[in-house]
């Protein structure tokens, strides 16, 4: 097994992320936002500067688990917007028609660049996903001491992910196990109660 990162042109790796994404995070927002909406999304995270996607491909060329992530979260959801807004607009139709009270909630998603601004600088790791048939073997864990291998914490203050609180024991003692320690607990708009997790290195 190999993990590396994405090129802006690998769309069938791209593709393959998407999948795992679908059956990974069923019933989440993203994930009903559909496959064409999570596609350029994705593309976005590898054509953007400052972000990518890490993937864990086996022996037989397969995409088994996948992160994302960003040292420039507000950079990366202006890109979107800047670069993206027409495709992502024409993806989100679908899910407008089915579901008109998430226009609120995709406004706010645009909009989170003015949110995602701290002080210091950090590394967000925005969504990891494994394959269920391979799921529990570590690879998860393999990929995040691959983020935490490429991230100079002379310049970055520490890593940053976001998970639900409730109802999600298991990703949150994924996250503990692997050196994260909670930073803050916090509920959105929506009333989804989130902990925030920070990774700070060796140090």
């Amino acid at each position: 097994m190999i993990i590396r990162a994405v090129e802006k042109t690998e769309n069938k790796i791209i593709d393959a992320v998407v999948n795992i994404h679908l059956n990974t995070f069923k019933g989440f927002f993203l994930t009903f936002m559909g496959k064409g909406f999570l596609r350029q999304m994705y593309r976005a995270y590898c054509y953007h500067n400052h972000s990518n996607l890490l993937v864990a491909i086996d022996d037989k060329g397969d995409v088994i688990g996948f992160l994302a992530y960003s040292t420039d979260m507000s950079g990366l959801y202006k890109f979107m917007i800047k670069k993206r807004i027409i495709p992502f607009a024409w993806y989100s139709l679908g899910a407008l028609i089915k579901r008109p009270k998430i226009f609120i909630r995709l406004i706010r998603a645009f909009l989170k660049p003015n949110e995602s601004k701290r002080e210091e600088r950090y590394v967000k790791l925005t969504s990891i996903g494994v394959r269920p048939d391979v799921k529990s073997k570590g690879i998860g864990s393999l990929m995040i001491d691959k983020l935490k291998s490429m991230v100079n914490f002379d310049d970055y203050a520490y890593i940053l992910l976001e998970t639900d609180a409730d109802n999600n024991v298991a990703a949150n003692n994924f996250y503990l196990k692997n050196g994260f320690l909670l930073s803050n607990s916090y509920v959105t708009k929506e009333g989804r109660k989130m902990n925030e997790y920070h990774y700070q290195g060796n140090s």
